[in-house]
């Protein structure tokens, strides 16, 4: 079953640390990701620039409005995703909670949504519809 993990970072205490111990948790965080590959744990994941970088879109007034950065004003913002293969949730929580990045900040772990059937009812609508 797939979970997606959702780790969040304090941008600032992270930077603010020294650079050998930022270096030491880096190297601890690929590692156990290594581990993790080896075991058939690990289905994908990816670091996430700053905050800074990022754009917010919502539907608005008949438009999409675009805003700098995360919607979220909170210290810990979204720092990457983790697809991760379990047994079950508590399977995960296990897995995760030996991640290093867990002492970066807190993860949040839920069931990914298997939409498979919802997306072929829509490809049948869309076919009836002449859209596909």
């Amino acid at each position: 079953m797939k979970f997606i993990c959702l780790g969040l970072i304090d941008s600032d205490a992270f930077a603010a640390l020294p650079e050998g111990e930022r270096n030491a948790m880096m190297d601890a965080c690929f590692a156990y990701d290594d581990q993790l590959r080896a075991h058939g744990h690990f289905a994908g994941g990816e670091a996430l620039q700053a905050p800074s970088t990022a754009k917010t879109l919502r539907f608005a007034n008949g438009r999409v409005v675009v805003t700098d950065g995360p919607f979220a004003e909170t210290r810990e913002q979204l720092g990457g995703i983790l697809i991760l293969e379990a047994r079950d949730l508590d399977h995960a929580v296990e897995l995760i909670s030996r991640h290093p990045g867990a002492m970066a900040g807190p993860w949040e772990i839920r069931p990914a949504a298997d939409l498979g059937e919802m997306v072929r009812q829509s490809e049948a609508r869309r076919r009836r519809a002449g859209k596909l």
